[in-house]
């Protein structure tokens, strides 16, 4: 695949440097020989941290139906955009600058729009009373008509995809299949769908410009869909000095798969949680993400086949909840913003 947007050369004022295009492993879902996709998936967390995965059973009229009704969503007045403003659930729309993931190097919030989908939970349901939990926020069906049937519908299947990858993870880390099913990790998980535009601007990393800050993901891994504009760099070694930048190339019909901070720290730092960035090239660039994220209140602490006496466990346990309440508060403005904006 020809890559017009790789190359290599250096972000000066960062101290860091772009190479060519990286192609990742594919973990094949359709494939008999469950021997083989542990045996990429592991060399791909242990390398990098970001897998392809393929023939993940999710049709292609489904994609691009997503993919079609996320532009329509974006497309909208900015006016009738706020009026399903993301709300103290992380539920709705994200607009321009409202994240900031790489405060060290960036100027301003990240050149990019969102929107968070989350699990449905009634609100008079005592789960609700949690934070992360409640009724999703929908636009209009008048303005787009079955959009929120095609959401919900992309979120179950994009859950079982996941559901499918994590059973291959355990078996990475010679755990059994179903480790992870637990009710307290992905029997009740708290999985976010965010869909993502990158408007056409021109990032510019040696002034601190960026379409997303680098960061790490928070939680056990994350599917991403693109369109097939280039945009998302990796950096394998986040310790290195000066930090290298690959781009990520778009594969038609696949996920791009990387794994988040908590397989980090249940594996004990074996599985990689890979710094990774978006910068915009002057195209207008598409991505949907779903966030593959443990139950609220599970315990995420080091695995027994991840630690030994010569390898004690790196992080002290922690409760996924409390984890994921502070990253998002660190990350996103504080919503009294546009209250006072909007009053």
């Amino acid at each position: 695949m020809e890559n017009k947007h790789s190359g290599t050369g250096n972000d000066n004022a960062t101290g860091t440097a772009t190479k060519e295009v990286s192609f990742l492993n594919r973990i094949d879902l359709s494939s008999p020989d469950i021997h083989q996709s542990v045996s990429l998936l592991k060399q791909a967390c242990l390398d990098c941290g970001f897998f392809y995965v393929i023939n993940h059973g999710i049709s292609e009229e489904l994609m691009e139906e997503v993919f079609e009704q996320n532009k329509k969503f974006f497309e909208l007045p900015l006016s009738e955009k706020m009026k399903v403003l993301r709300n103290e659930k992380h539920r709705g729309y994200t607009p321009l600058f409202d994240e900031l993931l790489d405060p060290d190097n960036q100027v301003h919030g990240d050149y990019k729009e969102g929107y968070y989908i989350g699990v449905e939970v009634p609100e008079d349901d005592p789960k609700a009373e949690k934070p992360f939990y409640g009724p999703n926020v929908w636009p209009s069906d008048d303005i787009l008509p079955g959009w929120r049937h095609t959401m919900e519908k992309y979120y179950l299947e994009a859950l079982e995809v996941a559901r499918a990858i994590v059973r291959i993870i355990a078996l990475a880390l010679d755990l059994e299949a179903d480790f992870f099913d637990k009710p307290e990790i992905l029997g009740q998980p708290l999985a976010l769908l965010r869909l993502l535009k990158y408007p056409g601007q021109i990032s510019d990393p040696s002034n601190g410009v960026y379409g997303a800050g680098a960061h790490t993901d928070y939680g056990l891994i994350t599917l991403l869909s693109t369109d097939d504009v280039y945009g998302l760099q990796i950096c394998k070694d986040k310790y290195a000095q000066p930090r290298v930048w690959e781009f990520i190339a778009p594969l038609k019909g696949a996920f791009i798969v990387n794994l988040g901070d908590m397989l980090e720290r249940w594996s004990n730092c074996l599985f990689k949680s890979t710094l990774h960035r978006v910068l915009g090239n002057g195209q207008e660039r598409y991505s949907i993400a779903y966030f593959v994220e443990p139950s609220f209140d599970c315990l995420v602490e080091c695995l027994p086949t991840c630690k030994s006496k010569k390898n004690p466990p790196k992080f002290p346990p922690v409760i996924y909840g409390d984890y994921l309440g502070q990253r998002y508060k660190d990350t996103h403005i504080d919503l009294n913003v546009y209250n006072k904006l909007q009053s």
